[in-house]
Order: structure tokens, then sequence, then C-alpha cells
């Protein structure tokens, strides 16, 4: 009897899985508030809309735009990010002291007591990668500042970097924290600046190796191809080699030292934290990059260079295309066009190209089409399920998003996730989505367990019929979503069937 229950009860699920891509939400065009919501923001909350329905729209996306202050977390959740290690901490600190910690444990010479050390040190990083995600996903769950925070994901995700990579793990909260996050609304040059020198980037595409006479040009091919310009948009092979000597010198050193150099070189030499520019290790001689003849100056060249991919006309049309894809899917080109000019004419203002996009009726005829991507789905459900409760753990809501395979620093190559629907549609990709919102929907699954010995669990059942669902969402049904809901033989049921609907699906 429970194999037929387990069976009828797969079938309706499924019946909403089929109909998720080939059903258009009634919702779809629609601009009001929760639509808009939805799309901004990491998923509707009750104070989310009431925020748009006391402000305005208008003002509301002002300030998503603009935030007028510093993020203010509930108590709760700031305490949580308060007590980690990375925020109590600074990175430079963090990473010389794991440094030497994985030296000392190299050199025992007793074989237990070397594995013993070396796990302990393994550990240690992945517990560093871990506070990271926490201090990110309590953001995005908590913060009133949701389209920064969102942004934050998409600037991460375009300056991508794999944290599993050498000792990227103890730094990667700093990259998001310091040189992403500040920088997310702001002007692009600003962004390309702070990601393409902050040490876990200079790590991650192996610049600490690129020296003159030993050339490396990874690093130079994807600044040129992903971070700025893109592909195709008009840069040679040439351009390559010249910007990788523009790079040659600029690295990491975990030293207190600064290396010993000579006379006529200690001037060029340059230390920001744990990012060095070391002239010995230099390329002096002139180069041309897309035309442009650059001297050899040192470390200024790097940063006259960005400067003027950051105006390239290319860059902004990268930019913009990249920006209209992930908020709303294709966009029409003269909207991308628009977007780009923006861009040029505010000299790389993030917020003004947004807020042509937000604004082009192109965008508002998407809302309700675009689908969640894995961050997005897992965090709107918990935002919706607990609507401003402070969870206690992330590690839940962490475990949800690795499965359904977009990790937070997890992507191996720099060219980040993909940001097209087509990604994260396919059967096997709904399969998982499904097992996911079942887990969500049964119960709280940990996430009101403090992630300390001895902490006691307070669970609290994912509260999916409530009010904002009653007041926003069912009049939006479709019959067949209504159809399967109404034939849910229990709460948590119900859970699963709505958090697998259509219209859960899309944003």
């Amino acid at each position: 009897m429970a194999g037929l229950i387990e069976g009828l009860f797969m079938r309706r699920l499924w019946l909403a899985i089929a109909i998720c891509l080939s059903c258009v939400p009634a919702s779809a065009g629609a601009l009001d508030d929760a639509a808009l919501v939805d799309r901004l923001t990491w998923g509707r909350t009750s104070q989310a809309l009431a925020d748009i329905q006391g402000q305005g729209a208008d003002r509301w996306l002002k300030r998503q735009l603009r935030p007028p202050g510093p993020t203010q977390l509930p108590p709760q959740a700031q305490a949580q990010i308060d007590g980690l290690r990375i925020s109590q901490e600074p990175m430079a600190q963090t990473a010389v002291a794991m440094d030497a910690e994985n030296r000392a444990a190299n050199k025992l010479t007793d074989p237990a007591a070397r594995q013993a050390a070396q796990q302990a040190y393994q550990k240690a990083m992945g517990d560093l990668k871990q506070q990271a995600a926490a201090r990110s996903l309590l953001r995005d769950l908590y913060s009133p500042n949701q389209l920064q925070e969102q942004m934050t994901w998409f600037w991460m995700n375009h300056f991508n970097v794999q944290a599993d990579k050498r000792d990227i793990r103890a730094m990667v909260g700093d990259y998001e924290d310091q040189a992403i996050r500040p920088h997310a609304l702001g002007k692009f040059r600003n962004l390309l600046k702070a990601a393409d020198l902050h040490p876990a980037m200079l790590r991650y595409l192996d610049n600490d190796q690129n020296a003159v006479g030993h050339i490396n040009e990874n690093y130079a091919r994807e600044i040129l191809e992903l971070h700025t310009m893109g592909v195709g948009s008009g840069y040679s092979q040439k351009d390559v080699e010249e910007m990788a000597r523009v790079l040659t010198g600029i690295g990491v050193s975990l030293s207190p030292d600064a290396p010993k150099l000579k006379a006529e070189q200690q001037a060029f030499y340059v230390r920001r934290g744990l990012m060095e520019f070391n002239p010995a290790r230099h390329d002096f001689g002139d180069k041309v990059v897309l035309g442009r003849q650059i001297e050899g100056t040192g470390l200024s060249e790097f940063e006259q260079t960005l400067d003027a991919l950051a105006r390239h006309p290319a860059t902004a049309r990268h930019i913009s295309s990249k920006l209209a894809l992930y908020f709303m899917g294709d966009a029409p080109p003269e909207v991308v066009d628009r977007m780009a000019a923006k861009f040029q004419r505010s000299d790389g203002d993030i917020a003004e190209v947004l807020s042509v996009l937000f604004k082009s009726s192109a965008f508002k005829a998407s809302l309700g089409k675009k689908i969640k991507d894995p961050v997005h789905y897992a965090v709107s459900a918990v935002r919706l399920a607990y609507d401003g409760r402070p969870i206690a753990n992330t590690a839940p809501l962490q475990g949800w998003i690795n499965r359904l395979g977009q990790g937070l620093y997890n992507r191996d190559t720099p060219d980040g996730y993909p940001l097209e629907d087509t990604a994260w549609s396919g059967p096997g990709q709904l399969t998982t989505m499904f097992e996911v919102a079942r887990q969500i929907g049964g119960n709280s699954a940990g996430l009101f367990k403090p992630n300390t010995a001895g902490a006691e669990d307070q669970p609290a059942f994912p509260q999916l019929q409530n009010a904002l669902f009653y007041n926003t969402l069912e009049k939006r049904f479709s019959p067949q979503t209504r159809l399967a809901l109404a034939q849910a033989r229990s709460p948590a049921e119900w859970n699963t069937l709505f958090l697998s609907s259509p219209e859960f699906l899309h944003r």
C-alpha cells in the first residue's frame, strides 16, 4: 500500500513538473509589485511586499538601485555573521596562519601525526569556505538591500574563482566582501580593478606564475574574453600576449618581508595586503594593447589598461548583454543597445545601466517568465517558508544548492555558471529539484539547529500556506496547479507540490 501511495504521489508531482516549462504562469506579463519583487529580490516575503507597496514601485526601485545606507540584518542573523572567524580576523592574517599550519603538517615525520594534521588543515580550510557561503546566504535571505545581494552573486559569477584551488578557501570570503559587494551597483571600472587585483583572482588564474621570461597568458586571456570585452569582440592573439606582459610581476605573497630588490627597482615595489607587485619579475618593455601604447611603468600599466578596457565599447555591450540575460533572458537588441549606450555615457555606472533595463517595456513583459536558477530557487523557498524568521544554520540550504549543481564558489571554470534558462530546466535538473522540494517542504531539516556542539534544534514546519500565499500567489495559479494542490493529502505533500509548481519555478 505504501508503494502505491508513493506512486500516486510521484505521478502528481511529475504532472506539476511536466507542465512547468510548457505552461506560462498566469502572472506572466503582468506588471505588479509582487512580480517586480520576485524578479529583483531573492524571493518574496511579507516585508518585501510591504516595502514596495508602502514606498511605491518607483521609489522602491530607486532605493534598491542606490541603497541608502549599510545593510541592517535581523539581530539573530547579524550575530551569526559576527561570530564567524572570517568576520573577526583579517583575511591576510588567516591566509598566513593557514599556510603556516599546512607547512607544519607537511613537515611532521610521523605518518599518523602528519595525516591527522593534514586532515585538520583541510577541515579548517573547508570551514572558511562554508563560513563565506553562510555569510553570503544570510544576506541573501534577510538584507533589505536585495538587489545589491543579487548583484553580488551576479558579479561573483562573472568574476568567478573556484575556492578549492590552492589556498583560495582562505580568501574567498574577503574577495566577496571587500572586492565585489561594495562595488556591485557602482562603477564597473572600480569593480574590475578590485576583483582583478584581489589575491583570490590572482591565485585562481595563476598570475603569480607570470613573470618576464616565463609568460603565462592564462589571466590575460580571461580578462579580455570574460571580464571585459567578450569573445569575438576584436582583440587578437597579439593583444593577449601584450596583455600578459603587462601582467608580469603581479602576484601574491604570504611573506611579511619584501623581496630583495636592486636599488632602481625598489621604487616600483607595491604591496597591498597579500597582493604584491614585484618589479624584479616584471617586463618593463613598452607594450601595445588594442592599439594603445603602454610605457613600462610597473603596476600602473595594469591599472591604465583596465581603465581603457572598462571604457571600451565592446565591454559596454558585453556587460549589458549579460545583465539583460540574467534579469530577463533574451532581451531585444534595442534594449541592449540602450543599456550599452548608458554604460558609456555614465562611465560604466551599473545602477544606471540596470535602470534602463528595468524601465523597458520588454523587461516588464518578461516578469514571471524567467526560470529560477538553483540558488534563486532554494533561497526563495526558505524566504517564503519562514517569512523573515532568521534560520540558525545555513548548512541545509548550502546542501540543497550544492545538490542542484550551483554551489557557491564551486564552479571550476572561469566563465561562471550559465545564465540561460535552458541550463536549469532539463529533465535531470527538474528531477533533482523535485527531490529538494520534498526536503524543503517536509520539515525544517536542521535550519533551526545552531551549528554548535550541544545546541538544540528548534524545528519549525515550513508555512507555505500563509497569508502571503493566499493574498498574492493563489489567485494566479493555473487550473492544473490548483488541481494538483487540491489532491495533496498532507501539509508536507502540499508544500512539495507547491514548490514544484510552474508558478514557483518562475520569477
